[in-house]
């Protein structure tokens, strides 16, 4: 499936869980909702997966991060319930694409009254 069409599907079973739910509950909720929501739109996800840091063709450490959620083996997907999203948490989500070297990430801050304003897009331009 082309990019832009997955990301699609992965927003929309993000508007599906916030709609049935609304905000405010905790990010594990929601992680566990997206995997159900994902799952029935009939796409491969994966949850929690494992991010090592590697430095100069060395393994740093084998768990330093962790993928809340990859959709497809394609999009790292972060999510989020918080009141806002600051600067870091998008630093954090373009650290885990280079480190995974994935095309695209989407942040997802289910604490929003209307989902589309917490859903933040990113490349990765290397």
């Amino acid at each position: 499936m082309e990019l832009n069409a997955l990301s699609s599907q992965v927003i929309k079973a993000a508007i599906n869980i916030h709609s049935a739910l609304g905000p405010g509950l905790l990010e594990s909720v929601y992680q566990k909702c997206m995997a159900i929501e994902l799952d029935v739109l009939g796409l491969k996800c994966e949850s929690e997966v494992s991010l090592p840091v590697v430095y100069r063709n060395q393994i740093i450490t084998e768990d330093g991060f962790r993928i809340d959620i990859l959709a497809e083996n394609a999009i790292v997907v972060e999510l989020k319930s918080v009141e806002m999203v600051k600067s870091f948490h998008k630093k954090q989500l373009l650290t885990y694409l280079r480190l995974s070297r994935k095309p695209l990430g989407l942040m997802i801050n289910f604490n929003e009254t209307l989902l589309k304003e917490g859903i933040t897009r990113i490349v990765n331009q290397k």
